[in-house]
């Protein structure tokens, strides 16, 4: 697969993703060969990117989040479900990729249709380090959800005090931060 840039075409490879179990390779493609479906549906061909996106960020491959950005696929893309690659990456703790789409400015307060931030996720599942950076890149800890839930919410209701306790040191140093500017 290759992107055009000013200089000219650059390959960045193939791009894997897995569906239904089986693994993909967008940009595979033999010479001669017909194209596909997807190739004549380009909504398809973007419901695909977003889907492979978001399998990216859920198993960790960071080389295949920067591959699908570098193609053109949003990083703040929504699946069906409303998720996006900061859910994914944060509800699994993928730190790498968490720092890699917020520093790509992705939305830290996207919801899904649950209404459910990548905060909730982090929190529900207990990845304090996942916490805390959402937090320090701006994470609304009073967001509800549509079971009028906080990621404090979440936490609490998980057992998960060490959770709660990285909230209150990341709030409070979000608070420190803004009374010294």
């Amino acid at each position: 697969m290759s992107v055009v840039c000013k200089s000219g075409p650059v390959s960045i490879g193939p791009v894997k993703y897995s569906l239904s179990r089986n693994t993909q390779t967008l940009g595979a493609r033999k010479m001669g060969v017909e194209a596909n479906a997807t190739d004549q549906n380009p909504s398809a061909m973007a419901s695909e990117h977003v889907e492979a996106l978001l399998e990216a960020a859920r198993y960790n491959d960071i080389d295949d989040v920067i591959r699908l950005a570098a193609i053109g696929v949003s990083l703040d893309s929504k699946d069906a479900e409303g998720r996006t690659a900061l859910h994914m990456a944060s509800a699994n703790g993928n730190v790498d990729i968490v720092n890699y789409l917020i520093s790509n400015k992705v939305d830290v307060n996207a919801f899904n249709i649950e209404n459910n931030t990548p905060l909730h996720w982090a929190c529900l599942n207990g990845h304090i380090q996942v916490v805390n950076i959402l937090i320090l890149a701006g994470a609304d800890v009073s967001s509800l959800n549509r079971h009028e839930k906080t990621p404090v919410d979440e936490a609490a209701i998980g057992g998960k005090m060490d959770v709660i306790d990285a909230i209150n040191t990341a709030v409070a140093q979000v608070e420190l931060t803004r009374t010294s500017v």
